[in-house]
């Protein structure tokens, strides 16, 4: 290999490693964000709830971030086929929602929220350091818990817990939470806003990738957010981009539609029944997985505007709570547009018809495995008769590279001159010189489109194929000796693959372009190595169909070079 061609294999290693480093640590960019650092006031602090004339509250530590509760915790019960509700009467909200259907680590089903965190739900002063009202508990039915508390100031907060209702017998993550506040003091109680706990999400697996770790927030159907990253501190690159890290972001926004934390494959996510949540609030923070291990978490909180209460005046709200799997087929059914949680971005279409078609496949062949060979197969036949015209002109331009080599060689001082007669003789012999890239720029979007969306599909959680336990994750069979890296099987395959698949490939253009193109395996290899196995399996099976493709094609005669009469002599 020439000095040319290690440069620029060496250029696109160094970029995947870069463009790895910018996705772990990538945030998307907001609009005047506000992050505060310990002991400052927050610009955009809104007032208490439950305090006419509130102060600035100072960021507490994870440590001392919530008071130490002076009365004893209890806990109700609220629960139907779907999910079990564990509601709390520090401030009246749910403390975990138990998933009763997905299961996590060690055959114990996800649980979401954490103790760090304020229960899902809360009203509170200022999210960064909570004060939990004690709340009376009365369950009004096996499907509705209400909660009363009186302030101070003899404002009675009283809440209501229940499920919604739903036509359907299964995935019913859908909570409703009344809340009334009653005046009943002699003076006037004045509100300039509140917060309402989202509680937190966290990683379930320590694979799942931390940048679906979010607070996320949806303004006229569009979903904004920020991950765990954003958080962090940054040295950025050649000392560009440096940050120290944040505390904890919040902004006020234009009236949000829902606002939700999420993880890769589930969320809790609020959307406000009588108005629109003008802030959001975020921080990180640790949980421990295992003895030398830890993810990182994200808690949240959407804020309210302000109200005022006359003596004898009433002020309701009400908040839908889906606390659940990301399961697009049931978000897409609420109002509010809770399916943009997904994240799918600009190959939102695409994901949506693969998901939509993977479930379909699913619900005949009753395995995931099997649904997304099917999927491969159908996508494959499809493109079919595109990719026989592109191997058709790669073997044109194979069979023409004699004659390309020697412009090449005669014009090699010129450049220019070189290039102009190279497409002059693609002309007269009627040959395309990007035929062979149109199927793959059709197939950018439905990789790109597959990435997406079985990255996030909870679906593959669990799912069983052949002696892949997960096809949500990696499928680690072992661990080399001493240096502990992952054996992936299918990834590997993928690359024996690829580059069977190169190796039948016609040979065109330079030599230095085939020589980088050898490298193509090893580069989709380093790119989807830890990628759900799901991905690695489409990929393989593609492969293996273009292999047979190529197989068929070379069974036909070899095209021959002719060339094409000149477009004035045709119309004669």
């Amino acid at each position: 290999m020439d000095r040319t061609a290690w440069i620029a294999v060496a250029l696109c290693v160094i970029g995947l490693v870069l463009w790895e480093i910018y996705l772990v640590k990538q945030t998307p960019p907001r609009s005047a964000p506000v992050g505060v650092a310990p002991g400052q006031s927050s610009p955009t602090a809104a007032p208490a709830i439950l305090a006419p004339s509130p102060t600035p509250v100072a960021e507490a530590t994870p440590s001392s971030r919530e008071s130490v509760p002076s009365f004893a915790e209890k806990i109700e019960t609220l629960r139907n086929s779907d999910v079990e509700l564990h509601l709390t009467n520090r401030g009246g909200g749910i403390k975990e929602a138990v998933l009763l259907k997905q299961v996590a680590e060690k055959g114990k089903p996800v649980i979401l929220n954490s103790d760090k965190s304020a229960p899902i739900g809360a009203l509170i002063e200022q999210p960064s350091s909570p004060t939990l009202a004690e709340f009376t508990a009365s369950p009004e039915s096996d499907s509705a818990i209400r909660f009363e508390s009186t302030t101070p100031e003899q404002v009675v907060i009283r809440k209501k817990f229940f499920f919604e209702k739903s036509p359907e017998n299964k995935d019913n993550y859908v909570i409703e939470m009344d809340d009334d506040l009653e005046n009943r003091g002699d003076t006037p109680y004045q509100s300039g806003g509140y917060f309402v706990s989202l509680g937190s999400a966290a990683p379930i697996h320590p694979k799942d990738y931390p940048s679906y770790t979010r607070l996320v927030w949806c303004i006229d159907g569009r979903a904004k957010g920020i991950d765990v990253g954003w958080f962090g501190s940054s040295s950025g690159f050649l000392g560009v981009g440096q940050r120290a890290a944040r505390p904890y972001y919040q902004e006020n926004i234009a009236g949000a539609e829902w606002v939700a934390v999420s993880n890769q494959f589930f969320t809790t996510l609020m959307a406000p029944l009588t108005g629109k949540a003008t802030g959001v609030w975020g921080r990180h923070f640790d949980i421990e997985h295992a003895p030398d291990q830890k993810l990182l978490a994200i808690d949240g909180a959407l804020g309210m505007p302000g109200f005022q209460l006359q003596p004898g005046q009433t002020y309701n709200a009400r908040f839908e709570i889906y606390a659940g799997p990301k399961l697009y087929h049931r978000l897409a059914q609420l109002p509010h547009n809770e399916a943009e949680v997904m994240d799918f971005g600009m190959f939102k279409i695409v994901c949506q018809l693969l998901l939509n078609f993977m479930n379909l496949l699913h619900s005949w062949l009753h395995d995931y495995g099997l649904a997304i060979l099917a999927l491969t197969t159908i996508i494959k036949l499809a493109l079919w008769p595109i990719q026989n015209k592109a191997n058709r002109s790669m073997r044109q331009m194979a069979a023409l590279s004699p004659k390309i080599q020697e412009l090449r060689d005669k014009h090699k001082d010129d450049p220019t001159r070189m290039n102009q007669e190279v497409m002059k003789l693609y002309k007269q012999y009627g040959i395309n010189p990007v035929g062979g890239c149109l199927p793959m720029m059709i197939q950018i979007p439905i990789f790109f489109g597959l990435f997406k969306m079985l990255g996030q599909a909870v679906e593959l959680r669990n799912a069983k194929f052949l002696w892949v336990k997960d096809l949500s994750q990696p499928d680690t069979v072992a661990h080399l000796p001493l240096l502990g890296w992952p054996i992936n099987i299918i990834p590997l395959c993928m690359a024996a693959t690829q580059v069977w698949l190169m190796a039948m490939t016609p040979k065109t253009g330079d030599p230095t372009q085939r020589r980088i193109a050898m490298f193509m395996p090893l580069i989709f290899l380093f790119i989807c190595y830890n990628f759900a196995a799901a991905l690695a399996l489409y990929y393989t099976a593609q492969n293996l169909f273009s292999i047979l493709q190529f197989y068929q094609n070379r069974r036909q005669p070899m095209p021959t070079l002719e060339k094409v009469a000149p477009a004035g002599k045709r119309k004669r």
